[in-house]
């Protein structure tokens, strides 16, 4: 089993997990920032794969050895990092399970943090809407942030989703450790009951005192700022909705729980959140 790393107040090590793709310039600039404001060590993975690339296709077509596409493809990585105002090692691994390669370079590069890009119509985009996706956060002990939008400063309005339970403690915990000068807003959605509207809001009443009790239980560093929030309706439905409107950077999520937004997670309450929601996600192990 691999070691979980030392938990630090942020990340001295990143990993960003690229398949040299465009829309993955996104997760490099906010990989790079995020190593900038945390002075972490930063580095740049892609698990090599000759379809990603058209020129790497023909170059294979061409008869181009493995070596010689290996070479390709460590080049198109140092072009790319050229726009970064960070140091980054570069790292090209040989294919294969591509999550199994990202767990090894997490493990090895004893980096806190895994970050990396998404996009439907792109390599390791597919894969992160799908199975690796939940294959990582299933396995990494490091917690895992989807990049969706381009970077212009620093995560400012950051949401941490709750259920309450010691997951959604956990995804709490480390948002305030990562950004202690924020002010994060706790979330919860409670699903109405059916019984008629008065009983709805005594469910959101009820919702309320109960988010005060979690809040109180847990241990957050001195000065830690947080407001609270209990919607009332499906969570894949008003948490997309509330991002969009409140122009929310960045969703932190706990990966397992016991109901509402965790409740499937990593089935299909996760894959609509992280599809649907239009801005960052950090899935945080419970770990």
């Amino acid at each position: 089993m691999t070691a979980a790393p030392t938990i630090h107040a942020v990340p001295q090590h990143i990993l960003l997990a690229t398949d040299l793709g465009a829309r993955c310039d996104r997760a490099m600039d906010r990989a790079a920032q995020l190593a900038d404001e945390w002075n972490a060590g930063l580095t740049a993975l892609n698990v090599f794969d000759p379809s990603a690339l058209p020129d790497q296709v023909l170059a294979w077509a061409s008869g181009a050895g493995e070596d010689k596409l290996l070479d390709m493809a460590r080049r198109q990585l140092a072009s790319d990092l050229k726009s970064v105002q960070v140091d980054a090692q570069l790292r090209v691994d040989r294919g294969g399970d591509t999550a199994e390669a990202i767990q090894r370079a997490a493990a090895e590069t004893q980096s806190g943090l895994v970050v990396t890009g998404v996009s439907r119509n792109e390599t390791l985009g597919q894969f992160l809407l799908g199975s690796t996706v939940e294959t990582l956060a299933r396995s990494l002990v490091q917690p895992l942030l989807v990049v969706h939008n381009r970077v212009h400063e620093p995560y400012r309005k950051i949401v941490v989703a709750t259920d309450f339970s010691e997951p959604s403690r956990r995804a709490l915990e480390t948002a305030a450790r990562y950004f202690p000068s924020r002010d994060l807003i706790v979330y919860h959605a409670q699903v109405p009951m059916l019984t008629g509207s008065t009983d709805a809001g005594t469910s959101t009443d009820s919702a309320e005192a109960e988010c005060a009790r979690f809040l109180s239980a847990t241990t957050l560093p001195a000065g830690a700022k947080h407001r609270t929030l209990v919607e009332s309706g499906n969570v894949e439905v008003t948490l997309p909705h509330f991002v969009r409107k409140h122009e929310i950077d960045l969703v932190v999520i706990g990966n397992i729980g016991r109901s509402g937004i965790m409740s499937l997670l990593l089935g299909s309450t996760a894959a609509k959140l992280l599809d649907w929601l239009p801005c960052d996600t950090l899935l945080v192990p419970n770990r």
